[in-house]
């Protein structure tokens, strides 16, 4: 039987939607296509006409991805929202708590550093887009520093999260979380704001 294009294009994008988030929340190795077929609410035979192999939509969904990511990043420079707020809406506790809605770097990097060359490429080439984006919110250095800047600053993000996701404890999780917004900023060149603990030992003196 024969599908419409507009159909098939629909089809497919729910296959990755449902995959993206089975990967992220179960990983890479653990989600199986029947998981995903089912989830999406297909049969395993529909697979093959959108890819050629688990490889080939683990690789699809990650660039998908990473392209919605660098698009809500582009909303903060093209709203003029702020470097600030976009550090502070990463690093929030929902998305600590939420790994399978998140940022697909937090949830994956040690799977996708052990996938196929074409997955890395495919991560490769959306790191460097959001990076891209990420260094337009230093528009009066050169090329070469705001990108340092932006590298330095994703780096920080991806990994605060991955640590805050793996301690046991959720108060030192949201202090992980929240010593990393003020080294973030500092990394920013953003004036950091004075925590509680702080402003008292200031009151003290």
């Amino acid at each position: 039987m024969r599908y419409e294009k507009g159909r098939k294009d629909t089809t497919r994008q729910r296959i990755i939607d449902v995959a993206s988030k089975q990967f992220r929340g179960g990983g890479l190795a653990a989600t199986g296509i029947a998981s995903v077929m089912s989830a999406a609410g297909l049969t395993n035979g529909a697979f093959y006409p959108h890819f050629a192999s688990k490889a080939d939509l683990i690789t699809k969904t990650l660039a998908s991805e990473l392209a919605k990511q660098n698009e809500r990043q582009k909303q903060f420079v093209d709203a003029n929202a702020g470097l600030e707020a976009a550090i502070r809406g990463y690093l929030r506790t929902s998305h600590r708590e939420n790994p399978d809605e998140g940022c697909p770097s937090a949830a994956l990097l040690p799977e996708i550093a052990r996938a196929p060359r074409a997955t890395r490429q495919a991560y490769q080439d959306g790191l460097a887009a959001i990076i891209d984006t990420l260094a337009r919110h230093f528009p009066d250095d050169t090329r070469d520093e705001a990108r340092r800047k932006a590298i330095a600053i994703f780096a920080l993000l991806v990994g605060t999260l991955q640590i805050a996701r793996a301690v046991a404890d959720a108060a030192l999780a949201q202090k992980i979380l929240a010593d990393a917004v003020d080294a973030a900023l500092t990394l920013a060149g953003a004036p950091r704001r004075a925590t509680a603990a702080s402003r008292r030992q200031k009151s003290k003196r």
